[in-house]
């Protein structure tokens, strides 16, 4: 996965947030970057580590 993402999107809780989590969709899976570096630096993941991420956040795993 070396391609840049069209349509880069951030939450839509994090509007009013200067430097925020954006992710944008990649094929096989999506990358993820900070909106402060928008320079090209960012990591991917695939769809599958994706969805096990946004489900663990989801579930409170991460919660103190």
């Amino acid at each position: 996965m070396t391609a840049n993402p069209a349509g880069w999107r951030a939450s839509s809780r994090s509007q009013n947030v200067s430097s925020r989590v954006e992710v944008g969709p990649l094929r096989p899976g999506v990358a993820v970057r900070n909106s402060r570096h928008q320079d090209g630096v960012y990591l991917t993941t695939s769809a599958e580590q994706w969805r096990s991420f946004l489900t663990a956040v989801k579930t409170g795993r991460f919660d103190r």
